[in-house]
């Protein structure tokens, strides 16, 4: 296997109306000490200003149709990268995110994901649904808030993201997990608790776990996306 060092890695950003929080995340992944090889910020509104901030930040910018499936489909197949890092554009990545993805990938792992943690100020409440979303992800699957990381290989291998209005990680992460380990990194990445502070913690997490529900009862997620009028915004359910 590769040394560490030479394990090159792909960071792909989907935004769509992101561009303040792809400013404030693109100067942060700048300061790393061990840099990703690209960034490809994939967009699906045709926004000058992201096609900016990217020539201004040396990224590469792409555009995509809507869906954060498609959006993260199609920057995988531009990446060059040995590992691809997906990452939501007002994420808070861990410094040393490019290290702890190069050990995982040295010890064999397939991809994995990170340990979710909410931004801001520290409320218990928040540290309770940081718990259950960490104790579920180990046996259910973890959400692109997590940072998934997955060896090009093994995306290739497994078909990648699909075009999916809702759900996009599920059918991947299951088919990396089937490829080998896909492993669990206790290294923290922090996660906006914006949309739970705009609808509320308690309805916000309840929705959630109904549109995962119906999820698992077969219902398509455009169907789910639809009923939830979640397309527009291009959320999706996040614990």
């Amino acid at each position: 296997m590769e040394p560490s060092q030479n394990i090159r890695i792909s960071i792909v950003i989907p935004v769509l109306n992101d561009t303040p929080a792809l400013g404030a995340l693109l100067p942060k992944i700048a300061a790393f000490k061990d840099q990703p090889v690209e960034i490809i910020v994939v967009d699906s509104a045709g926004d000058p200003a992201v096609a900016e901030c990217c020539e201004q930040h040396h990224c590469s910018a792409v555009n995509a149709e809507k869906g954060r499936g498609n959006q993260l489909h199609a920057g995988a197949q531009r990446a060059t990268g040995d590992v691809l890092w997906f990452l939501h554009a007002d994420a808070e990545p861990p410094a040393n995110g490019i290290e702890a993805i190069r050990r995982a990938i040295r010890a064999g792992a397939v991809g994995g994901y990170f340990c979710f943690a909410f931004t801001g100020k520290r409320v218990w409440y928040k540290a309770l649904l940081e718990n259950l979303i960490n104790f579920r992800s180990r046996f259910g699957v973890p959400y692109g808030d997590q940072g998934l990381f997955i060896r090009q290989s093994i995306y290739l291998q497994t078909g990648g993201f699909p075009d999916s209005a809702l759900f996009e990680e599920v059918p991947l992460v299951r088919a990396a997990r089937r490829s080998g380990r896909f492993v669990a990194l206790k290294t923290i990445i922090g996660v906006s608790p914006r949309r739970w502070e705009r609808d509320g913690w308690i309805r916000r997490t309840l929705s959630n776990r109904l549109l995962a529900f119906g999820y698992m009862l077969g219902i398509s997620p455009a169907t789910l996306a639809r009923y939830y009028g979640l397309i527009k915004h291009q959320e999706q359910p996040e614990c």
